[in-house]
């Protein structure tokens, strides 16, 4: 594919983001592509054959902008108190964000049951998550900040409280100061008094 076809590729699934946040996944149509970005319906079929092939790649593409270490806005002095605060700092923003989330869409996507479970975004994240969070705990532990006698079954737990805040969040809302209760909560269970 060449520069200007690479773009206009680029540019499509900038653009049907847009619509899927907005709408979700089950209500966006090509037509809606179509429209936002304002190209004819053979133009869009040139690059993708459906919705599904299309949030595919977005999905790809918003993994890739939030990939990296979540620690970049550490200091190196940062003790494993500080990045488990941190790494809950940004859980918390990504449950409470209301604007450009595909959270929505994502899990419609999911919820359809089409996706192989090795492609499955939401359970490689959960599971990466569990990783963090595990080795966090573990480093907490020999660092005597914390305690804990099933690192892994705390951060499955975890996960799992972060998870249903976040659908919550999206179903039934949620407050501010209710997430901060609950990340309260796990870190008093965590740290040492």
């Amino acid at each position: 594919m060449g520069d200007k076809s690479e773009q206009k590729k680029n540019y499509i699934l900038d653009m049907a983001k847009k619509v899927f946040v907005e709408k979700g996944f089950l209500s966006v149509t090509m037509q809606d592509i179509v429209e936002a970005c304002d190209i004819s319906r053979g133009g869009l079929y040139l690059y993708f054959g459906s919705t599904e092939e299309i949030f595919a790649e977005v999905l790809k593409l918003s993994q890739a902008e939030e990939d990296g270490p979540f620690t970049d806005g550490l200091p190196p002095e940062a003790t494993v108190s500080d990045i488990l605060a941190y790494f809950f700092k940004e859980q918390k923003r990504e449950i409470l964000r209301k604007k450009n989330s595909l959270t929505v869409a994502l899990y419609e996507y999911y919820f359809r049951g089409r996706v192989a479970k090795k492609d499955n975004l939401i359970k490689r994240q959960f599971d990466a998550g569990v990783i963090i969070l595990e080795n966090l705990i573990r480093d907490g532990i020999r660092a005597g900040e914390f305690y804990c006698e099933n690192p892994h079954g705390a951060a499955s737990n975890i996960m799992y409280v972060l998870e249903g805040l976040r659908i919550a969040a999206k179903t039934i809302g949620i407050s501010e100061a209710a997430v901060d209760k609950e990340l309260f909560y796990i870190m008093q269970g965590l740290v040492f008094e």
